[in-house]
């Protein structure tokens, strides 16, 4: 999947509603189209998304963020030890 233009450069995206993070290299694009389509979120006075630096798993971890299906592709063949 290409990375969409807002996250070109960051791997990993989070979805601040949830508290699960996505890895937008390894996931279903359905997933990241459907999180990115959401403007504005009122409870979050902000988008429904956001992004980490560094722009590794560690860190969103330490954000108390939770990785979708484990390593955060939802898929469990997935190496993402490669940041």
């Amino acid at each position: 999947m290409d990375r969409p233009s807002k996250f070109e450069h960051n791997r990993w995206v989070g979805d601040r509603r949830t508290q699960v993070v996505y890895d937008i290299d390894n996931v279903d694009e359905d997933v990241v189209a459907d999180l990115l389509s959401t403007d504005w979120d009122a409870k979050l006075r902000g988008p429904a998304y956001t992004c980490f630096g560094p722009d590794t798993l560690v860190e969103a971890r330490n954000r108390g963020y939770k990785a979708y299906a484990g390593n955060g592709s939802g898929k469990p063949d997935v190496d993402t030890s490669a940041a």
